[in-house]
């Protein structure tokens, strides 16, 4: 159970790394899950964020909320590197690389171990020639969001379970490739901004002959699908010296379904957790210069997740576009 229970913990922290808030994607650019969005008409962008998350109990495989035994304190922290650059007028790339710092203490065994995470490789289409951000509605037109379709490799670059690895403290990825589509629409009619992100992932199978450093007769393995959903509407300011500052706030759902084990049915990768979050972002007047800060809170109440950690996650991001 220990194992089970810290495995959980660590391992599917690491599925929400980068999907904080877009946030008038079309006019300054923003993060969508698992990947970075260039403003329209921009060359190239760097992002580097920071993730502080915190394991508060979690739910158990029928969603019933349970607290961490005394003594217990789960936190794991992420510096996130990433870069977009445009291909052409309509289509643009992305890579995210993070590093993960696992900080723990549960009754009465501490650990602090680090390495990297599992690199993402996106590939985005914008379905749309001009900046979707309007300041009054005129005509139909005026309604029509931005649209983006992307595909986001995941590379297992991390440690996970299948290598050479003492428990779970140790582990910074899940060991699997996953295709993710995405879809984002998103459209600001100043001073509102509204987003819907989906994603449906799919994790490629693999063979198995170690876990947690023992070799075991190999097997056949497959993570379940996944679908990711986020809403969010912001509310933004112009200052005086023409920056601009938007509040934006997010309800997001997150599903994996069971995998299969050697070709039968495996119940216990099966996950789902629901999060609200808090976006505070800051954009200089020439719209080079992004400073956000994250909150995103799962509620710590049955109902709301299963088999899955209760997290609070802290994030500050800057990026540093070039038109």
């Amino acid at each position: 159970m220990l194992l089970s229970r810290l495995r959980m913990a660590l391992a599917t922290g690491l599925i929400c790394l980068y999907s904080s808030g877009v946030g008038g994607a079309s006019c300054c650019g923003g993060g969508s899950a698992t990947s970075l969005l260039l403003p329209k008409f921009s060359r190239a962008m760097w992002d580097v964020s920071v993730d502080v998350e915190n394991y508060n109990g979690f739910w158990d495989s029928d969603g019933i909320y349970r607290n961490d035994p005394p003594d217990t304190d789960l936190n794991q922290y992420r510096l996130n590197l990433g870069y977009a650059m445009r291909l052409g007028s309509r289509w643009q790339a992305a890579v995210v690389l993070p590093y993960v710092w696992n900080s723990n203490q549960y009754t009465g065994l501490s650990s602090n171990t680090r390495g990297l995470g599992d690199m993402t490789l996106g590939l985005t289409y914008e379905a749309f020639d001009d900046i979707k951000c309007v300041w009054k509605v005129r005509n139909w037109q005026d309604m029509v969001p931005a649209i983006y379709y992307g595909l986001v490799l995941t590379v297992p670059t991390g440690i996970s379970p299948y290598d050479n690895v003492a428990n779970s403290f140790d582990i910074t990825g899940r060991g699997f490739y996953r295709l993710d589509a995405n879809l984002l629409l998103d459209k600001t009619i100043y001073p509102w901004t509204a987003t819907l992100l989906m994603s449906y992932g799919r994790y490629l199978e693999r063979d198995v002959n170690r876990e947690y450093g023992n070799y075991v007769e190999p097997y056949r393995k497959q993570l379940g699908d996944r679908l990711q959903a986020t809403a969010s509407l912001g509310y933004g300011i112009s200052l005086e010296n023409m920056a601009t500052v938007t509040l934006s706030l997010a309800y997001a759902h997150l599903q994996e379904d069971a995998g299969t084990v050697a070709g039968g049915t495996d119940f216990s990768t099966e996950m789902e957790k629901n999060s609200v979050s808090a976006t505070l972002a800051y954009a200089n007047m020439d719209k080079d210069w992004i400073f956000k800060m994250i909150w995103s809170h799962a509620s710590p109440y049955s109902g709301q997740g299963k088999n899955f950690p209760v997290t609070d996650i802290v994030t500050m991001e800057v990026s540093h576009v070039f038109h």
